[in-house]
């Protein structure tokens, strides 16, 4: 998603008492396929554009709300606003106390 997003959506998902996520500064390219610039008078193709990731494991009955809550938030109507993708996790486990599943959460 934009990094402009970061702190709006972030302060959202603490509000919806999401416990804990991971944030990365990341770059990518999906349909804007960057843009030009020149350097020393040679026209460079910048298609690596910066962007962020939240990463979140949540309940499945969690899942819609945040969906909803993400595109609520995040969007701008314009290319660039990022995708969600929503995969299963097949098992958690908390290191410190080794907890398993939903409690590990």
């Amino acid at each position: 998603m934009r990094p402009e997003k970061l702190e709006p959506l972030k302060d959202a998902l603490f509000a919806a008492d999401v416990s804990g996520m991971t944030i990365s500064q990341v770059m990518g390219c999906g349909n804007q396929h960057g843009w030009s610039e020149y350097f020393r008078g040679t026209e460079v193709l910048l298609n690596m554009i910066p962007k962020v990731r939240f990463e979140l494991v949540v309940d499945d009955d969690a899942v819609e709300g945040l969906v909803t809550l993400i595109r609520e938030t995040a969007a701008t109507g314009e290319v660039g606003d990022g995708k969600i993708f929503i995969s299963p996790v097949e098992e958690i486990i908390r290191i410190r106390t080794g907890e398993r599943g939903v409690e590990a959460i």
